[in-house]
């Protein structure tokens, strides 16, 4: 399904505020914004006062809140607003419009896509993304989410991911597949990367960038990993034979996996991409509730890496995620709870589909699909890593995480080809983790 017909009115409807968020000025610039957005809250009493989250890596997370006299808490949290900022030369990484158009489709699952008995149904049931309220130079505004943010340690725990791995078949059952189509397939022929210290150069056509997964949705997981190789530097001989081994790499792994039957339409469904402990949100408990409930409700944040994907990837990826950034390969999912996590997953996917009971076959198929996409992730975030090395300004070790996600990807491939096993060498800790029975 391609949104073409409705996108660009999406863009326009979304109020525009004409100004930027600056780093080196947050506190006055971030102000300038809110108030932009809410001139009543100049003159109102209370304080505006602004909480930086640091949970993430890619971009600036401010929350805005209006302290009232009188308002509780949650009364503040009500209004209060998350301003997040884009990280510098992150265009290079994200499409940034079709951003703004997933994360409106997530709030209004709108008419035009899905139906409107539909669309009323699922706004009341699912509330899967909160309302945007603007776009401004370089980021977005939208409404806070009440809850507490998981850390990589709350993923381990069985009532968080089994409240994640509903939340993910409901996700994954629910939302439709988004392409770009065609149409956008010829546009932006003549776009330019500007990395530091090298002169901009061309980015290859959005065609040739697809031409990866000929005849499949675009975009898709493949098809950003094929941007972003192109998008590497390739400046020294060094950086030439890197990217040109990391390009024949992609091609293997696409030959290999791209065609894998799975969940959704062609073995595709609509991935989130990027679900680490940060944008994932513990729900408030009711009022009137004293114990602690045995599956935590949760919902997810932050779209800007969601696309068309196996359902295998993006459980796989989630999976890498309780390791932190740390890459903590010892709590990583056992063979045990990943059984755990996908019966529930394919619980949830089965509800929201009006399917039946979860089949033994069924669930072992999805165990042996994310086994096989366990190295994936590693390959993909290394990738993104080398290219934040050359722009961030988030004082992160990009490099070094590069060098340790990409390492996954090749103690995976060492393992499916028996090569580490041929060679006599020791079977890397996250492969024996993975292995793990309990």
């Amino acid at each position: 399904m391609s949104p073409n017909s409705h996108s660009d009115g999406i863009i326009e409807d979304l109020r525009y505020v004409p100004l930027t968020y600056n780093n080196a000025e947050s506190q006055t610039s971030a102000l300038r914004l809110i108030l932009t957005l809410f001139p009543d809250w100049e003159h109102a009493e209370g304080n505006v006062e602004f909480v930086r989250f640091t949970d993430g890596i890619t971009n600036t997370l401010l929350k805005a809140v209006k302290r009232r006299p009188g308002y509780t808490e949650e009364q503040i949290d009500n209004e209060a607003v998350l301003l997040r900022a884009y990280g510098k030369g992150t265009e290079i990484l994200i499409d940034r419009e079709s951003e703004i158009r997933i994360h409106w489709l997530l709030w209004t699952l709108v008419d035009t896509l899905i139906g409107e008995a539909t669309s009323h149904s699922l706004l009341s049931q699912h509330n899967l993304a909160p309302p945007l309220l603007a776009r401004f130079h370089n980021g977005l505004l939208y409404r806070f989410i009440q809850g507490r943010v998981c850390s990589s340690e709350d993923l381990t725990r069985e009532a968080i991911w089994r409240g994640v791995a509903r939340r993910l078949g409901e996700w994954h059952a629910v939302l439709p597949i988004v392409s770009a189509g065609p149409k956008a397939a010829v546009q932006d022929d003549h776009r330019e990367i500007h990395l530091p210290d090298s002169s901009p150069k061309p980015l290859p056509s959005l065609k040739t960038i697809n031409a990866i997964t000929p005849g499949r949705p675009t975009p898709n997981i493949w098809t950003v990993m094929q941007k972003w190789i192109f998008a590497l530097p390739a400046e020294t001989d060094a950086e030439k034979q890197r990217r040109s081994r990391l390009q024949k790499e992609l091609e293997r792994t696409v030959k290999e996996l791209g065609d894998t039957p799975g969940l959704g339409k062609d073995g595709l469904i609509f991935g989130h991409c990027d679900l680490l402990s940060g944008n994932v949100i513990i729900q408030p408990h009711a009022t009137c509730t004293t114990s602690t409930p045995a599956i935590e409700t949760v919902k997810f944040i932050d779209y800007e890496y969601a696309t068309p994907s196996p359902a295998a990837f993006d459980i796989a990826n989630h999976f890498a995620e309780w390791g932190g950034f740390e890459c903590d390969f010892t709590v990583l999912p056992t063979r045990s709870q990943r059984r755990g996590f996908l019966r529930e997953y394919l619980a949830s996917y089965n509800k929201h589909l009006d399917r039946g009971p979860v089949a033994d076959s069924e669930a072992d198929r999805l165990f042996a699909e994310v086994d096989l996409f366990r190295g994936i992730p590693g390959f993909y975030w290394g990738i993104w890593a080398l290219i934040q090395a050359t722009i961030s300004q988030i004082d992160f070790d990009y490099a070094a995480y590069a060098e340790v996600r990409l390492g996954e990807y090749w103690a995976w491939r060492a393992e499916i080809n028996g090569s580490r096993e041929k060679e006599g060498k020791e079977k890397p800790l996250r492969e024996r983790r993975w292995a793990q029975e309990a």
